[in-house]
């Protein structure tokens, strides 16, 4: 069983890798769970990907409740990851509470939210009553509009600093894992050799405990929108399109239905 911090917690400690791939519905939480992936994330991703927003900022507590519960019901052996959408935990540690226990009823295992320093408080408040927080730390993309878009962070010495004092800040507050995202590999590298906790990277190297990457991008369902961190595992989005044509000239020549 995967679903577990202990597990997490024993693969650290082991040097063990571990695996993470975002998951909106029941289908892909389905196949992710038959792939032996180790822990779903709902990400407040999902406005960018399922919705086709801009970015993340419109996506609501109300909907990663929804889709959380989705993915809950749908496996039984990943740990599920759900993000705190922003606008849900950034007034006070006790709305963040109030939104991480909505999420943790839906059947969420640890709950994520986007910040370094300015977090710790509320990091020390939800571990305090028994919430488990992965904490998000380098590009944030709740932030964007103050970091100015979808940038790598910590490039120069002051900026990779401060990470790594927001992560060893985040880690004493009581955070169960760190999430890095976007950020030189040699800092991740130290970040991950430094903190008793589980680290995962997406696009911050290969010296992370764990990877996470979006489904999509993995799958190739949204060409030319891939993000350079990512790999592309399959042809997704050509094989989908060919298979729904052939569905689409077997209708009209007759061929299917058949008799």
């Amino acid at each position: 069983m995967n679903r577990s911090l202990a597990t997490w917690d024993k693969a650290k400690r082991e040097r063990r890798k571990m695996t993470m791939i975002t998951a909106y519905d029941l289908t892909s939480a389905r196949l992710a769970e038959a792939a032996g992936i180790d822990a779903l994330l709902v990400g407040d991703s999902l406005g960018m990907v399922v919705g086709g927003e801009p970015d993340t900022l419109r996506v609501s507590l109300e909907q990663i409740q929804y889709h959380t519960a989705i993915v809950a019901r749908a496996v039984t052996k990943p740990l599920i990851m759900a993000d705190l959408p922003f606008g849900s935990f950034e007034e006070s540690p006790t709305q963040a509470f109030a939104a991480c226990a909505r999420l943790l009823k839906a059947g969420a295992q640890i709950v994520k939210l986007e910040g370094g320093a300015e977090m710790v408080e509320t990091v020390a408040f939800l571990s305090r009553r028994a919430v488990p927080v992965c904490a998000h730390i380098g590009l944030t993309p709740q932030h964007i509009r103050q970091i100015g878009g979808f940038k790598r962070q910590g490039k120069t010495p002051e900026a990779a600093a401060q990470l790594l004092e927001d992560a060893l800040a985040l880690a004493d507050a009581g955070a169960r894992m760190l999430l890095m995202e976007a950020i030189p590999s040699d800092l991740a590298a130290e970040i991950t050799a430094r903190l008793p906790i589980p680290t995962i990277g997406i696009g911050a190297g290969p010296e992370t405990d764990a990877q996470v990457l979006v489904l999509h991008d993995v799958l190739g369902l949204t060409p030319g929108n891939t993000p350079s961190f990512a790999k592309t595992y399959l042809d997704g989005a050509r094989l989908i399109t060919s298979a729904l044509a052939d569905y689409a000239r077997e209708v009209r020549e007759g061929v299917f239905p058949a008799q």
